[in-house]
């Protein structure tokens, strides 16, 4: 087997998107060795792996988005030793009239760590703070959901007839959620039966949000 210690240092650099990651490798001398473009499953990460690999010791690499679309390449090139760098975004001035495409991105992240200029290590996505993160991003997209629903339901209510404001605006959230989800829809007109369905339906879809957020809150960390 080939000592290690013998082979050029080189440098991965990698573009992430949702689909593709495509890889750049550099050396010490900021010379580009190749590119490769991957899909994103666990295959594509050890293939990429392998590939930048062939080409020296692989001790540094840096990607774009390690705690979105890059953070399962992430998880790889750190089990397998390598120093993983995050990088924010490409660096305009070095890229400046080259043109926007992904390969120039993986090679500009790639200088980034040569140059330095790329430092943050990216963070450790376990535990109770990644669970925490986790429910509240959930969470928030549910209360979000949740009030713009009480919102349309009261928007309707507004410029109902008044039978139906009557029986239905209240204060309360939850109680004006049980009271247009008590509507009956008897002999009426299209509108007006329309308008019924939708009071309906907008409580069905905050009965549930709450029930989702109940959930949520039993699962959160002590």
């Amino acid at each position: 087997m080939e000592n290690q210690k013998s082979r050029a240092e080189i440098i991965l650099g990698v573009d992430t998107h949702l689909d593709v990651h495509v890889g750049a490798v550099i050396d010490t001398a900021g010379r580009v060795l190749g590119t490769l473009s991957v899909g994103t499953h666990n295959d594509g990460y050890k293939q990429l792996l392998c590939w930048a690999q062939t080409f020296g010791l692989l001790r540094r690499a840096g990607v774009e988005g390690t705690g979105s679309y890059g953070a399962a390449l992430t998880h790889v090139l750190q089990g397998n030793g390598v120093k993983v760098i995050e990088i924010n975004r490409p660096d305009r001035t070095r890229r400046r009239g080259r043109g926007k495409s992904d390969v120039t991105d993986a090679e500009c992240a790639a200088r980034a760590v040569l140059a330095g200029d790329a430092a943050s290590i990216p963070k450790i996505h376990n535990g109770a703070a990644e669970a925490l993160r986790t429910l509240s991003l959930v969470r928030r997209s549910a209360v979000k959901a949740k009030t713009q629903t009480i919102n349309q339901m009261k928007a309707l209510l507004v410029s109902a007839p008044q039978a139906i404001r009557d029986a239905a605006h209240k204060a309360d959230a939850a109680k004006c959620v049980a009271a247009c989800a008590a509507l009956s829809q008897g002999t009426v007109s299209v509108a007006l039966a329309s308008l019924q369905t939708a009071l309906r339906l907008l409580a069905k879809r905050w009965a549930a949000l709450n029930d989702e957020l109940r959930e949520l809150d039993a699962q959160w960390p002590v």
